[in-house]
């Protein structure tokens, strides 16, 4: 594998043998072998906001009150989360492709932009959401009832910012290099101890919703603190150093062009958040809005594993693209097209026939059971489309097209679901029309998606595998 020449004044890594080759052996076979420890380090990272919702709907007196104030600040975690993702995100696979094509000067110089972003965009968005949260969450839906619970996580919550943004953001470079195990440790670590401060702090200390936030804040500094210990250690490939953290102008206009499809996909889920919650506050009152923050939760534990299938993909797409495999990079595509339509389906039956079993994991008041019921299924109604969604977007992200991502992140959340959540429940389909929006961009944009992919992508790697071997041929 080749190197790239150094700039002027800088010394790579002498060579090495890449223990991370993709380009040769069973591609089902890389892919599972990265794809278990991704999907546990996805489970292991939901857990910080998962668990958080377990213990605060159990507290006494209060917790449907609490967990419907925690919903209330989704939008704004996710739109932290979006500037996490458009740096990380946008990142890792330019760095996976460089990595394939040999090229590993060039790739460490991605990762090490993308961390300067990072730590750029935590101080932003730190002190922007702090000047403004108790505005913000009551256009994104608190009631008197619910705004000093979202208020006291959200205020807590805030100060973990910049170690949400490193943690999360990095992962990718540590995942996309091989080391998922790794990756997975970043995650477990924290996440774990996520779940062992939650309900000391909650309850031994009486600390309710704060305790919930700062377990939060306390376990993501010492996910980031393992993050930065391992990627400036000898033992990756691709290492940190300050010298590659000097802004790029034109690294950084990659990353934030390959990075802006998940970043509006991520801001898009903020805006559909905000839009839901304020359609059900003004239909179905906090009795809703807390319905939704449980549809949500669920939801979001079903998609760790094919998120996670899908993170695991994308380095074995992008590394053999890089190479110019191109059968393997369809090997890697058709791979993923089985797992995630075999997966989304089980989910898909599991929220039909066991809604009220799920709901009972966040909370296990009866009112908000009976009416979450009929939500879940309608909100859940065609769930396994949402694989032709995952293949098209995971595929388009790992070969570096960007222009794609962006426009069907849009679509089917930004451009389908809130035009009908804020239609339907006013033709008189009331609450069941913010939950009926979702199946609906469920099968109008995963499959616009998919077909895009299959006609473009697909099409163009067929292609060039053919000119590949007609010139080994010749």
């Amino acid at each position: 594998m080749r190197t790239e020449p150094d700039e002027p004044g800088i010394t790579e890594e002498s060579p090495r043998k890449d223990p991370n080759d993709f380009s040769q052996g069973s591609i089902p076979r890389a892919i599972l072998r990265m794809a278990f420890p991704l999907i546990c380090a996805q489970t292991l990272n939901a857990l910080y906001n998962i668990v958080d919702r377990m213990y605060i709907g159990r507290i006494p007196g209060s917790g449907r009150d609490a967990l419907t104030g925690l919903g209330v600040c989704f939008p704004i975690i996710t739109l932290i989360n979006a500037f996490t993702v458009l740096a990380g995100n946008g990142g890792a696979p330019l760095a996976a492709i460089e990595r394939g094509a040999g090229n590993l000067h060039r790739a460490r110089r991605i990762m090490c932009n993308s961390f300067t972003l990072l730590l750029l965009f935590s101080v932003i968005c730190t002190a922007l959401f702090f000047s403004i949260k108790r505005t913000v969450l009551t256009a994104f839906g608190a009631s008197a009832v619910t705004l000093p619970y979202a208020d006291a996580y959200l205020s807590i919550f805030l100060i973990g910012t910049p170690a949400v943004m490193v943690a999360v953001g990095m992962n990718p470079f540590i995942n996309m290099q091989g080391f998922a195990k790794i990756g997975m440790l970043t995650v477990a670590i924290g996440a774990l101890l996520n779940t062992l401060l939650d309900p000391l702090f909650i309850f031994a200390f009486g600390m309710g919703v704060r305790g919930a936030a700062l377990a939060s804040v306390i376990s993501q500094y010492i996910s980031a603190a393992w993050a930065m210990r391992f990627l400036t250690s000898g033992r990756t490939t691709l290492r940190l150093n300050p010298r590659d953290m000097r802004p790029d102008a034109a690294v950084i206009k990659r990353i934030l062009s390959l990075g802006f499809s998940n970043f509006v996909m991520s801001l898009t889920e903020s805006a559909v958040q905000l839009t839901l919650n304020s359609t059900l506050a003004l239909f179905g009152g906090d009795l809703y809005v807390g319905v939704m923050t449980v549809v949500n939760s669920i939801r979001q534990t079903v998609m760790l594993p094919i998120s996670g299938f899908g993170q695991a993909a994308s380095p074995v797409i992008g590394f053999n693209y890089g190479a110019k495999q191109y059968g393997r990079v369809k090997s890697a595509v058709r791979f993923l097209m089985i797992g995630c339509f075999s997966y989304t389906t089980l989910a898909w039956a599991a929220t039909m026939f066991a809604p009220a079993a799920l709901i009972r994991v966040f909370n296990k008041d009866a009112e908000l059971i009976s009416a979450g019921v009929a939500s879940a299924r309608q909100y859940f109604a065609l769930f396994f489309v949402i694989s032709l969604q995952m293949v098209g977007q995971n595929g388009f992200v790992a070969l570096g097209k960007a222009k794609h991502s962006i426009f069907f992140s849009f679509l089917r959340k930004g451009a389908i679901v809130i035009p009908m959540a804020l239609l339907l429940p006013r033709i008189g389909l009331g609450v069941s029309g913010v939950f009926i929006a979702e199946p609906i961009s469920d099968v109008l944009g995963s499959t616009a998606c998919f077909v895009t992919f299959m006609l473009t992508q697909w099409s163009m790697l067929t292609r060039l595998e053919r000119g590949a071997r007609a010139s080994t041929a010749g």
